[in-house]
């Protein structure tokens, strides 16, 4: 009989459909004959233009006033009664219920914290699966993500981890894999050549939701003689203003790709915004960061990871980020050398396929 894995997930931000399709991915590769996998995101399903209204908002908050954002988190994790303020979540406890029904897992995986209560309220204490909680925090991890009532939580590094057992949950059920990534990560294995004045110095500039800033960014790292590659997703109206900022120069512009893999393992350097998933992949790839934009409370904890372990820097203008730059590449790269050293201790691109094993196993 195959495993029935469900993964539950919500379109509140790209960590959380990120780590669920790592998951996916990492449960297909492993064992693809012995799993049959589900993954859905309940809220669309459950309050259809509401939750669209709720989550652009949310979207432009982040991105346009990032520093308000903090507030909003800080009030979150001092709350103790989660299990009673997600009793109001009555048309996602239904629409969960109906698809717990007719799949009837043998493990339910949350990369997104509201469903583990929602499955408590559901099932009270006589558990008919294991819940387990992906969490995609790092270091400011909030306490939404572990005062739920869970099989395992799994920490993407051990920062986050001694977060999750400091508010009380048992080290037995906190798990350390790493963030998972797409398993195409683990397959570059080979060290990229080091930058030197003999050789390219390959930049990867993902631009993020909030574009401000970033055509001056361009023109600025464009002038610095680098292989600047810029990503652009699905804002197929910002490139004309991104090849003007890079005209004269050989910058190379891309749209939305699912080459993220190979490009990341290909550059030197990441510029872009500490978002989860960013952050995590650029970790997976051992690439070293520089962190142009970070939403107060969520991606702090993500933009200390990379400063606290020396793996890049924060740099917040075009001109903050053009002098790490430069900084990361003078004196035959020693500051680079030193950001990739650290960052490769952190890096975990089998995690998808270690949880997937994990999920096998339980």
């Amino acid at each position: 009989m195959k495993k029935r894995i469900l993964i539950l997930t919500a379109g509140f931000g790209d960590g959380h459909n990120s780590a669920a399709r790592g998951v996916r991915d990492g449960l297909a590769r492993v064992a693809p004959a012995e799993v049959e996998i589900e993954l859905r995101d309940l809220f669309p399903e459950a309050y259809g233009a509401l939750n669209e209204i709720v989550r652009r908002t949310y979207l432009a908050v982040i991105n346009r006033w990032p520093d308000s954002w903090g507030y909003v988190y800080r009030w979150l994790d001092n709350i103790t009664n989660f299990n009673e303020r997600f009793e109001g979540f009555s048309r996602l406890k239904q629409c969960l219920t109906h698809v717990l029904e007719r799949f009837q897992p043998h493990v339910v995986v949350s990369t997104f914290p509201s469903y583990p209560y929602s499955l408590r309220q559901i099932f009270g204490t006589d558990h008919c699966c294991k819940s387990v909680v992906v969490i995609t925090d790092s270091i400011t991890v909030n306490a939404v993500w572990y005062r739920c009532d869970a099989d395992y939580f799994l920490a993407p590094n051990e920062q986050s981890a001694a977060v999750v057992c400091a508010g009380g949950v048992a080290p037995e059920k906190t798990k350390t894999f790493g963030f998972p990534v797409n398993p195409k990560f683990a397959d570059f294995t080979q060290d990229r050549p080091s930058p030197s004045k003999n050789s390219e110095r390959r930049v990867l500039y993902m631009i993020h939701a909030a574009t401000r800033g970033a055509p001056e960014l361009v023109q600025r790292l464009a002038g610095l003689g680098v292989a600047l590659t810029v990503t652009i997703g699905r804002v197929d109206k910002l490139r004309p203003v991104i090849e003007a900022a890079a005209v004269g120069s050989k910058t190379k512009i891309v749209g939305w790709t699912d080459e993220l893999p190979r490009m990341l393992h290909d550059s030197h350097l990441l510029i872009g915004k500490a978002g989860g998933a960013t952050t995590q992949e650029t970790i997976a790839a051992g690439c070293p960061m520089i962190i142009n934009h970070v939403v107060a409370g969520q991606e702090e904890g993500n933009a200390r990871l990379i400063v606290e372990t020396n793996s890049g820097a924060i740099a917040l203008s075009p001109a903050e980020v053009v002098a790490q730059v430069q900084g990361a590449f003078a004196h035959d790269a020693k500051q680079w050398r030193d950001w990739a050293a650290n960052i490769s201790r952190l890096s975990r691109p089998r995690a998808s396929l270690d949880i997937a094993e994990f999920l096998l196993s339980i």
